[in-house]
């Protein structure tokens, strides 16, 4: 299992409909908004990279009111 944040730029004052949206998608497993440089992160879970990779660019980017994210795989260090 992948685990990562995604860090979501939005427009402005979009981030509590960006958020509760992107809480409904598969492999979303909590989805908030912020206060900083960022307006949403997201935390997510899928079974490789590369499902990760289509969660974000394909299902995650695709909502509206999204301007950029960052996504910052989870690694555990031991």
């Amino acid at each position: 299992m992948v685990q990562a944040y995604i860090l979501i730029q939005t427009e402005v004052g979009k981030a509590a409909a960006v958020a509760a949206e992107i809480a409904e998608i598969a492999g979303v497993t909590s989805a908030e908004d912020v206060t900083g440089p960022y307006d949403v992160i997201v935390r997510a879970e899928a079974g490789s990279v590369d499902e990760l990779g289509q969660l974000v660019v394909a299902t995650v980017q695709g909502v509206d009111g999204i301007t950029r994210t960052l996504t910052c795989p989870v690694v555990h260090l031991s």
